[in-house]
């Protein structure tokens, strides 16, 4: 605990009053009253105003990698925007994509999980690709009211958020996981390493789960007519060159475990290649156009918790959780569970942004109860928070609702149907894959 904080309310005071801003933040974040920027902003004034920790633990996010994989990630997706180049891989899987309901959703499914690989922005792909598959659906004879158009854009809109947790730099509760490892334990995560251990069960069974929710739920059925689609355009010189930034920044990713280049650094880079003048595809003013507050949001949350841990509050947090959580050495499937458990809970109280900061703040205190590795514990939490039930738990689904006109009745439908699917399908099979992995001794 920071001597400022002890000399000002004393460790218990101190205690109280950052149990207070962990409340006071993580609800305004999770009820969405104000926005997250003023949420971001209202921790950095109080969190120093009553000298809760010091400068360098407050703003602790700022220097996190995580914040800078962020903020690289958003340069990214605006040049994928600007370029045409996401139009253009839409519309090569409009060419591609089967003349039948399921197979429409599969592949919009499918194509939402292989964009987060080039794409590491949920809200970016959600602002890029509603508009072009509300075109498909045309295209395909869904009309506006029929259910197919909406399971077909529902099934986009929660694939984006629940699949992108396989891929480490594509989502904002990844990173906020991944950051806060970083400050709380220098723990650096692998980009390869992550995939495998993530993308057979949260990737692709959780991807097939959707899909099969979604076409039972929103039955439809096409004409079994391809649409008769333009030709599209030669590559423009500026699209060449974004697609060799991206698949030289896939390829580095990939190979981390041997180059040794954390992700967000790489992300970095394709970022200010991107902005370079003469070799880029974005003039440098463009920058004003990204959405700062998100970043500021991701550093708010690693400052909390960062905060949470020095003050002693995190233990404490950790000690109370652990007198009713069924946790305990040589039980592996329970402690799976009850981890999956615990990271699903912090998701109905702080959304899918903010749980990973909250469990993982907890992660050694769960490490000794189980006796699981501190790595475990810590991917164990995105089996959970990848689990999602409710529309509010992830922004991208509700601007995928907003961008489409769906209702919060057949949104709430497909993510209940499929978060429970998840649980009692997707949780047994991540557990078997951990254990097969390696990954649970």
């Amino acid at each position: 605990m920071s001597a400022a904080a002890a000399s000002m309310f004393g460790e218990q005071g101190t205690v109280v009053a950052a149990g207070g801003l962990l409340v006071l933040c993580m609800g305004l974040w999770a009820t969405g009253l104000v926005a997250e920027i003023v949420t971001a902003l209202m921790f950095f004034a109080l969190a120093m105003l009553l000298k809760l920790a010091p400068a360098q633990t407050v703003f602790s996010g700022f220097a996190s990698s995580a914040f800078w994989l962020v903020t690289g990630g958003m340069v990214v997706g605006l040049a994928m925007n600007r370029t045409g180049l996401g139009d253009r891989l839409a519309r090569m899987l409009a060419a591609r994509l089967p003349a039948s309901y399921p197979g429409f959703v599969a592949g919009l499914v499918a194509f939402s999980f292989a964009l987060a690989l080039v794409m590491p922005s949920n809200l970016g792909r959600i602002a890029l690709m509603v508009p072009v598959v509300i075109a498909l659906c045309d295209a395909f004879g869904l009309e506006a009211g029929r259910p197919g158009r909406t399971g077909a854009l529902l099934a986009f809109g929660i694939a984006t958020p629940m699949l992108s947790a396989a891929i480490l730099p594509a989502n904002v509760p990844n990173l906020v996981m991944a950051g806060t490892a970083e400050t709380l334990f220098g723990i650096h995560l692998g980009y390869l390493p992550y995939l495998f251990l993530h993308a057979p069960v949260l990737g692709f069974a959780k991807g097939a789960l959707l899909v099969a929710c979604t076409v039972l739920i929103f039955r439809d059925c096409l004409d079994g007519k391809r649409p008769d689609l333009p030709p599209l355009p030669p590559l423009s010189g500026e699209e060449r060159r974004l697609s060799v930034i991206l698949a030289v920044m896939l390829a580095l990713w990939l190979t981390d475990g041997w180059h040794g280049i954390p992700p967000a650094w790489i992300g970095l880079a394709a970022a200010v290649i991107c902005l370079l003048p003469g070799v880029g595809v974005l003039p440098s003013q463009s920058f004003g156009e990204i959405p700062l507050r998100t970043c500021f949001y991701v550093a708010a949350l690693f400052g909390l918790t960062a905060i949470v841990n020095e003050t002693g509050l995190g233990a404490r947090l950790g000690h109370a959780l652990l007198s009713v959580a069924p946790l305990e050495p040589g039980a592996p499937a329970k402690n799976f569970a009850t981890l999956t458990g615990l990271s699903i809970g912090f998701l109905f109280a702080a959304t899918a942004n903010g749980a990973p900061a909250l469990y993982t703040a907890l992660a050694e205190e769960f490490s000794r109860a189980s006796g699981f590795d501190l790595m475990s514990v810590l991917m164990v939490q995105v089996v959970g928070y990848s689990t999602l039930f409710l529309p509010y738990q992830a922004p991208p689904i509700i601007m995928t609702m907003d961008l489409g006109r769906l209702s919060l009745a057949d949104a709430t439908k497909l993510t209940l149907a499929t978060g429970v699917a998840s649980l009692l399908v997707a949780t047994p099979l991540a557990y078997f894959w951990f254990r097969l992995t390696g990954r649970l001794a």
